[in-house]
């Protein structure tokens, strides 16, 4: 029997070193504005830097900010809107994505395109020009909503759905269900397209119901598809900030962590720049983050 050919140390490293190459630009990239930041964010948590203080850092402070924050009510509110964000969009978009993808992956090309190009179209549309849009529709004197129930008898007189508590939060939900849904939708049904159609065969030889065959065979096959969607939406539910910054700045029950960082890095008068103090939220932010990940990653290898 003919042995393998096997690569000269001389040329493996040669390979390696090429490969080391291709790589060094991204990972400059990486180093520079991912790892570094991080560092400095950390470094900043634990003093009181802000726009006044002499030098970069400021004071050490050890855990004070972190202490501080778990009495700031504002911060707590904050943080309790974002985890209802993350709790109701995150469902919703996982769910809606993987229903629409079942109703159309096998469509025929052309009507397939379409569908995927309507729900991908929000994805790739500049998030201020959405906004915009969705701010038109919520206007409570010539907005969309007001004028279809208000016609329909649904609704009496005007509502302010960005300026009234009970709706505001609601509307930015909805807002961020329609731009998250696109990148799913456009997974799941290339996940479904490549389920493996033997399997699904001989489980509705064995009389599986479609149900079954859905759970058993393709469900299966698509963790790891709906695995990437849980973290990405997560962490994208997490970092809404772009649509309270333009339509609420913060206001009517809105504020999210994300705009409480900036709020508190930039905007604040009394400690204006606060700088310490906002990277330590974006490190509970992170801290936060890093655990719900590590949840799904562990409920998906159950399944």
């Amino acid at each position: 029997m003919a042995k393998k050919p096997t690569m000269s140390r001389a040329l493996q490293r040669r390979e390696n070193i090429a490969g080391y190459l291709f790589m060094l630009p991204s990972l400059i990239f990486f180093i520079s504005f991912v790892v570094i930041p991080m560092i400095i964010c950390i470094l900043l948590s634990l003093t009181d830097a802000n726009m006044h203080g002499e030098g970069l850092f400021g004071n050490f402070i050890g855990l004070g900010n972190f202490v501080r924050l778990w009495s700031d009510k504002e911060f707590l509110a904050a943080l309790k809107n974002t985890f209802v964000i993350v709790i109701v969009s995150v469902p919703t978009v996982c769910a809606f994505s993987l229903w629409v993808s079942s109703a159309i992956y096998r469509m025929k090309g052309p009507v397939l395109s379409a569908f995927r190009c309507i729900f991908y179209l929000p994805v790739v549309t500049g998030s201020v020009a959405v906004t915009v849009v969705w701010g038109w529709m919520y206007n409570n004197y010539y907005g969309i909503f007001n004028y279809v129930l208000g016609r329909l008898g649904l609704i009496e007189g005007r509502i302010n759905w960005l300026g009234d508590e009970k709706y505001a939060l609601g509307c930015i939900i909805l807002i961020l269900f329609t731009t998250s849904v696109g990148q799913p939708i456009v997974l799941y049904v290339s996940a479904l397209g490549n389920v493996d159609t033997t399997l699904i065969e001989a489980a509705q030889v064995d009389g599986a119901t479609d149900f079954q065959v859905f759970w058993k065979v393709k469900w299966a096959q698509m963790m790891p598809t709906t695995l990437y969607i849980l973290v990405i939406t997560t962490i994208n539910s997490f970092q809404c900030f772009a649509l309270i910054q333009l339509l609420t700045k913060g206001g009517m029950g809105t504020d999210t962590v994300m705009y409480r960082i900036y709020w508190t890095a930039f905007k604040l008068t009394e400690t204006a720049g606060h700088f310490g103090y906002a990277n330590a939220m974006g490190v509970v932010l992170a801290i936060f983050i890093g655990i719900l990940s590590a949840v799904q990653f562990k409920l998906a290898q159950e399944k």
